[in-house]
Protein backbone atom coordinates (compact mmCIF):
# COMPACT_ATOMS: atom_id res chain seq x y z
CA UNK A 1 0.00 0.00 0.00
CA UNK A 2 1.87 2.97 -1.11
CA UNK A 3 2.68 5.50 1.85
CA UNK A 4 0.06 8.50 2.08
CA UNK A 5 3.32 10.80 3.60
CA UNK A 6 5.69 10.07 0.59
CA UNK A 7 6.07 12.62 -1.93
CA UNK A 8 7.97 12.70 -5.39
CA UNK A 9 8.48 14.38 -8.58
CA UNK A 10 10.77 12.52 -11.54
CA UNK A 11 11.48 13.81 -14.30
CA UNK A 12 12.37 11.04 -17.55
CA UNK A 13 13.79 11.89 -20.53
CA UNK A 14 12.10 9.93 -23.58
CA UNK A 15 13.81 9.77 -27.09
CA UNK A 16 11.83 11.84 -29.40
CA UNK A 17 10.07 8.97 -31.52
CA UNK A 18 10.12 6.47 -29.28
CA UNK A 19 7.55 3.75 -30.41
CA UNK A 20 6.82 5.88 -33.70
CA UNK A 21 8.45 5.80 -36.91
CA UNK A 22 7.68 8.97 -38.98
CA UNK A 23 7.89 10.89 -35.41
CA UNK A 24 11.67 9.86 -34.73
CA UNK A 25 12.03 9.88 -38.92
CA UNK A 26 11.07 13.76 -38.47
CA UNK A 27 12.99 14.82 -35.66
CA UNK A 28 16.54 13.20 -37.41
CA UNK A 29 15.58 15.94 -40.39
CA UNK A 30 14.57 18.74 -38.27
CA UNK A 31 17.77 17.57 -36.39
CA UNK A 32 20.37 17.29 -38.99
CA UNK A 33 18.82 20.97 -40.61
CA UNK A 34 19.38 22.64 -37.14
CA UNK A 35 22.71 20.98 -36.48
CA UNK A 36 24.03 22.11 -40.21
CA UNK A 37 22.37 25.68 -39.28
CA UNK A 38 24.64 25.94 -36.31
CA UNK A 39 27.69 24.27 -37.43
CA UNK A 40 27.77 21.70 -35.01
CA UNK A 41 27.61 17.79 -34.35
CA UNK A 42 23.95 16.33 -34.73
CA UNK A 43 22.47 15.30 -31.03
CA UNK A 44 19.86 12.82 -30.42
CA UNK A 45 16.38 14.30 -29.22
CA UNK A 46 14.70 13.79 -26.42
CA UNK A 47 11.26 15.07 -24.70
CA UNK A 48 10.95 15.21 -20.79
CA UNK A 49 7.92 13.76 -19.55
CA UNK A 50 7.01 14.30 -15.16
CA UNK A 51 5.49 11.69 -12.67
CA UNK A 52 4.59 12.72 -9.17
CA UNK A 53 3.89 11.26 -6.37
CA UNK A 54 1.93 12.48 -3.07
CA UNK A 55 -0.65 11.61 -1.04
CA UNK A 56 -0.56 7.62 -2.10
CA UNK A 57 -1.66 9.20 -5.68
CA UNK A 58 0.78 9.12 -8.66
CA UNK A 59 -0.02 11.84 -11.28
CA UNK A 60 1.81 11.67 -14.97
CA UNK A 61 2.26 14.98 -16.39
CA UNK A 62 2.47 15.46 -20.39
CA UNK A 63 1.79 16.92 -23.06
CA UNK A 64 0.08 14.79 -26.13
CA UNK A 65 -2.38 15.62 -28.84
CA UNK A 66 -5.71 15.17 -28.22
CA UNK A 67 -7.40 12.40 -29.56
CA UNK A 68 -11.16 12.87 -28.73
CA UNK A 69 -13.21 14.96 -26.55
CA UNK A 70 -13.54 12.59 -23.04
CA UNK A 71 -10.80 14.86 -21.58
CA UNK A 72 -11.77 14.59 -18.13
CA UNK A 73 -10.87 10.54 -18.49
CA UNK A 74 -6.74 11.59 -19.19
CA UNK A 75 -6.70 14.44 -16.83
CA UNK A 76 -6.57 16.97 -18.95
CA UNK A 77 -6.48 20.50 -17.63
CA UNK A 78 -4.88 22.80 -20.60
CA UNK A 79 -5.58 22.58 -24.57
CA UNK A 80 -3.50 24.80 -26.40
CA UNK A 81 -3.10 24.79 -30.84
CA UNK A 82 -0.85 22.87 -32.95
CA UNK A 83 0.83 25.16 -35.82
CA UNK A 84 -1.81 28.08 -35.61
CA UNK A 85 -4.73 29.49 -33.58
CA UNK A 86 -7.05 28.98 -36.07
CA UNK A 87 -6.10 25.72 -36.63
CA UNK A 88 -6.96 24.81 -33.21
CA UNK A 89 -11.34 24.37 -34.27
CA UNK A 90 -10.04 21.10 -35.92
CA UNK A 91 -8.96 18.31 -33.10
CA UNK A 92 -6.30 17.16 -35.11
CA UNK A 93 -4.42 20.66 -34.76
CA UNK A 94 -4.84 20.36 -30.72
CA UNK A 95 -2.84 19.43 -28.08
CA UNK A 96 -3.45 18.71 -24.52
CA UNK A 97 -1.94 18.90 -21.24
CA UNK A 98 -2.27 16.67 -18.77
CA UNK A 99 -1.91 16.06 -15.01
CA UNK A 100 -3.78 12.60 -15.30
CA UNK A 101 -3.71 10.95 -11.60
CA UNK A 102 -3.53 6.91 -11.81
CA UNK A 103 -2.55 7.61 -15.66
CA UNK A 104 0.16 6.06 -17.93
CA UNK A 105 2.53 7.84 -19.69
CA UNK A 106 3.28 5.76 -23.27
CA UNK A 107 6.64 5.17 -24.11
CA UNK A 108 7.98 5.65 -20.42
CA UNK A 109 9.71 2.42 -20.23
CA UNK A 110 11.68 3.74 -23.25
CA UNK A 111 13.40 6.82 -21.38
CA UNK A 112 17.13 6.69 -21.02
CA UNK A 113 18.01 5.73 -17.83
CA UNK A 114 16.56 5.99 -14.77
CA UNK A 115 14.68 8.93 -13.94
CA UNK A 116 16.00 12.07 -12.23
CA UNK A 117 14.53 12.42 -8.71
CA UNK A 118 13.80 16.66 -8.39
CA UNK A 119 12.47 16.22 -5.08
CA UNK A 120 11.06 14.44 -2.46
CA UNK A 121 9.46 17.11 -0.25
CA UNK A 122 5.51 16.99 -0.59
CA UNK A 123 5.03 21.08 -0.40
CA UNK A 124 7.17 21.15 -3.67
CA UNK A 125 5.16 18.26 -5.65
CA UNK A 126 1.70 20.12 -4.44
CA UNK A 127 3.22 22.84 -6.23
CA UNK A 128 4.08 21.35 -9.17
CA UNK A 129 0.55 19.81 -9.44
CA UNK A 130 -0.57 23.08 -9.21
CA UNK A 131 1.39 24.94 -11.75
CA UNK A 132 0.17 22.21 -14.78
CA UNK A 133 -2.85 23.60 -14.83
CA UNK A 134 -1.00 27.52 -15.32
CA UNK A 135 1.03 26.76 -18.49
CA UNK A 136 0.72 29.19 -20.88
CA UNK A 137 -1.38 27.65 -23.62
CA UNK A 138 1.14 29.29 -26.51
CA UNK A 139 1.05 27.90 -30.28
CA UNK A 140 3.24 24.83 -30.80
CA UNK A 141 5.93 24.77 -32.58
CA UNK A 142 5.71 28.33 -32.82
CA UNK A 143 8.01 31.14 -31.31
CA UNK A 144 5.66 33.57 -29.84
CA UNK A 145 7.50 34.94 -27.21
CA UNK A 146 10.59 35.51 -29.15
CA UNK A 147 13.05 33.31 -27.14
CA UNK A 148 14.59 31.28 -30.40
CA UNK A 149 12.93 28.47 -29.52
CA UNK A 150 9.71 26.60 -30.64
CA UNK A 151 6.87 26.00 -27.86
CA UNK A 152 6.39 22.19 -27.35
CA UNK A 153 5.96 19.40 -24.52
CA UNK A 154 9.76 20.36 -23.52
CA UNK A 155 8.74 23.86 -22.97
CA UNK A 156 5.79 23.05 -20.81
CA UNK A 157 7.72 20.03 -18.95
CA UNK A 158 10.40 23.29 -18.06
CA UNK A 159 7.67 26.17 -17.00
CA UNK A 160 6.36 23.82 -14.62
CA UNK A 161 9.60 22.42 -12.55
CA UNK A 162 10.42 26.10 -13.01
CA UNK A 163 7.30 28.10 -11.62
CA UNK A 164 7.33 25.50 -8.68
CA UNK A 165 10.42 27.03 -7.48
CA UNK A 166 12.97 23.97 -8.62
CA UNK A 167 15.90 24.34 -10.38
CA UNK A 168 14.99 23.47 -13.85
CA UNK A 169 18.13 25.60 -15.53
CA UNK A 170 20.38 22.44 -14.28
CA UNK A 171 18.31 20.07 -15.60
CA UNK A 172 20.23 18.76 -18.52
CA UNK A 173 19.13 15.55 -21.21
CA UNK A 174 21.46 12.90 -21.11
CA UNK A 175 25.32 13.00 -22.96
CA UNK A 176 25.20 13.89 -26.53
CA UNK A 177 21.40 15.26 -26.60
CA UNK A 178 19.40 17.61 -26.53
CA UNK A 179 15.88 18.68 -25.27
CA UNK A 180 14.24 21.62 -27.94
CA UNK A 181 12.14 24.37 -26.61
CA UNK A 182 13.25 23.75 -23.01
CA UNK A 183 14.93 27.44 -23.34
CA UNK A 184 11.17 28.75 -24.02
CA UNK A 185 9.66 27.16 -20.93
CA UNK A 186 12.45 28.89 -18.65
CA UNK A 187 12.07 32.06 -20.46
CA UNK A 188 8.23 31.83 -20.00
CA UNK A 189 8.56 30.78 -16.66
CA UNK A 190 11.15 33.77 -15.76
CA UNK A 191 8.39 36.29 -17.57
CA UNK A 192 5.52 34.59 -15.51
CA UNK A 193 7.33 35.44 -11.91
CA UNK A 194 7.62 38.78 -12.67
CA UNK A 195 4.28 39.06 -12.83
CA UNK A 196 0.79 38.14 -10.52
CA UNK A 197 -0.55 35.56 -12.06
CA UNK A 198 -0.19 33.05 -15.39
CA UNK A 199 0.27 34.07 -18.66
CA UNK A 200 -1.98 34.44 -21.57
CA UNK A 201 -2.07 35.15 -25.37
CA UNK A 202 1.07 37.21 -26.39
CA UNK A 203 -0.24 41.12 -27.53
CA UNK A 204 0.51 41.72 -31.27
CA UNK A 205 3.68 42.84 -31.39
CA UNK A 206 5.02 42.10 -28.04
CA UNK A 207 7.27 39.36 -26.46
CA UNK A 208 6.02 39.64 -23.75
CA UNK A 209 2.96 37.75 -21.68
CA UNK A 210 0.05 39.46 -20.44
CA UNK A 211 -1.38 38.89 -17.38
CA UNK A 212 -4.64 36.83 -16.00
CA UNK A 213 -7.15 38.60 -14.29
CA UNK A 214 -6.88 36.43 -11.47
CA UNK A 215 -4.72 33.20 -10.83
CA UNK A 216 -5.59 29.62 -12.21
CA UNK A 217 -3.43 27.37 -10.08
CA UNK A 218 -5.84 25.46 -7.80
CA UNK A 219 -6.41 25.39 -3.99
CA UNK A 220 -5.07 22.46 -2.15
CA UNK A 221 -7.68 20.15 -1.92
CA UNK A 222 -9.74 21.62 -4.96
CA UNK A 223 -10.73 19.10 -7.51
CA UNK A 224 -8.74 19.68 -10.70
CA UNK A 225 -10.61 22.35 -12.98
CA UNK A 226 -9.75 23.00 -16.96
CA UNK A 227 -7.84 26.10 -17.90
CA UNK A 228 -10.13 28.22 -19.89
CA UNK A 229 -10.90 27.19 -23.93
CA UNK A 230 -8.88 27.89 -26.31
CA UNK A 231 -8.74 31.52 -27.15
CA UNK A 232 -10.48 32.80 -24.29
CA UNK A 233 -10.24 36.60 -22.92
CA UNK A 234 -8.18 35.11 -20.00
CA UNK A 235 -6.12 32.27 -21.52
CA UNK A 236 -2.67 31.62 -22.66
CA UNK A 237 -4.21 31.01 -26.20
CA UNK A 238 -4.67 28.04 -27.39
CA UNK A 239 -0.34 17.15 -34.32
CA UNK A 240 1.95 16.95 -31.98
CA UNK A 241 4.18 14.50 -31.01
CA UNK A 242 5.86 13.92 -28.15
CA UNK A 243 8.28 16.66 -28.32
Amino acid sequence: MPDPRAAAVDLYWIPLGAGGHCVRFNGRVFEALQAAREHRRRCDLYHAALVVELGGERYAIEVAPSPDADEASRGVVATGAVGSRHAARLRVFRYEVRCWRGGAIPDLAAAAGAPHRLTGDPRVARRVLDAVATVPRLVWGRDELGTGEMWNSNSVAAWVIATAGLPADRVRPPAHGRAPGWHAGLEAARRYSRSSSVSVTPTAGSNSIRPCSKKLARPPGAPWSRSPEIGSPNSPASSPSST
